[in-house]
């Protein structure tokens, strides 16, 4: 028996493929006869006019897309953010732009473009002073992140933050005051909207030597996470996994 040529079991793939997006979608019947009939040729009018347009409208596709050109080009977004500041030099636009520095793992270039914007009537902005704590706690300053923090919240007395929670929780942590930061992270507990703060409560425990109470903690994260809405377990895999992990070794 004669083996088929690789690009018609290419073709053939590809036809499958969109004839299952056609119908799953409810595509005129004519495109089922358009790809049956027209091979590569109809393979690529329907991409491009039925898949395509979708995709530019999908929040799930463009996350990805933006993922992808992040991983192959890492400071694409840092030059354009370095032209948006010379086109207005804005303090929202150096916000974003000591941001983007963070999470590129630049904490020093961060934190002095968060300092320079703390002036003024930005001196106590909530989002400024958040991602200075930020910046210095991945530095290592942990001293300086658990002052910045207090600071902000007494200039912003009913300001509310999650992240930055869990942030005072691990610096107090790092200063070696283990007591006063368990019970932040038993706060969080109830507060915080993922695992992170449990898992690292957890390894907080641990380092206290109560592996026990540890123990209770993770396995009390996986059974919750294990009855969580499909989407949830999705977001919250890498500390599910360090979770599961964790409790191998206890």
């Amino acid at each position: 028996m004669t083996a088929m040529p690789p690009l018609l079991i290419l073709s053939v793939i590809l036809q499958f493929i969109c004839l299952v997006h056609c119908i799953r979608s409810g595509r005129p019947s004519f495109w089922i006869w358009i790809l049956i009939i027209g091979s590569f040729l109809g393979v690529a009018a329907y991409a491009f006019t039925q898949i395509l347009p979708d995709l530019r409208h999908d929040p799930r596709a463009r996350t990805a897309a933006r993922g992808l050109a992040k991983r192959i080009d890492p400071e694409r977004d840092l030059r354009g953010l370095r032209d948006e500041l010379q086109r207005a030099d804005t303090v929202q636009n150096r916000l974003r732009l000591a941001k983007e520095f963070l999470e590129l793992g630049s904490a020093m270039e961060a934190e002095e473009i968060l300092r320079a914007c703390l002036k003024g009537m930005n001196a106590t902005d909530t989002d400024i002073m958040l991602a200075l704590a930020q910046a210095q706690f991945a530095q290592g300053k942990f001293a300086d992140t658990e002052h910045t923090l207090k600071d902000l919240i007494e200039a912003n007395p009913g300001f509310r933050s999650s992240e930055g929670h869990l942030l005072f929780a691990r610096s107090l942590d790092a200063n070696g005051r283990q007591a006063e930061a368990l019970a932040e992270f038993d706060v969080l507990d109830d507060s915080y909207p993922g695992e992170e703060a449990r898992l690292r409560k957890a390894q907080l425990l641990i380092g206290m030597g109560r592996s026990a109470d540890a123990k209770v903690a993770l396995e009390t994260t996986l059974a919750r996470t294990r009855i969580a809405p499909p989407f949830y377990r999705r977001a919250q895999k890498p500390w599910i996994d360090q979770a599961q992990a964790l409790l191998k070794t206890l």
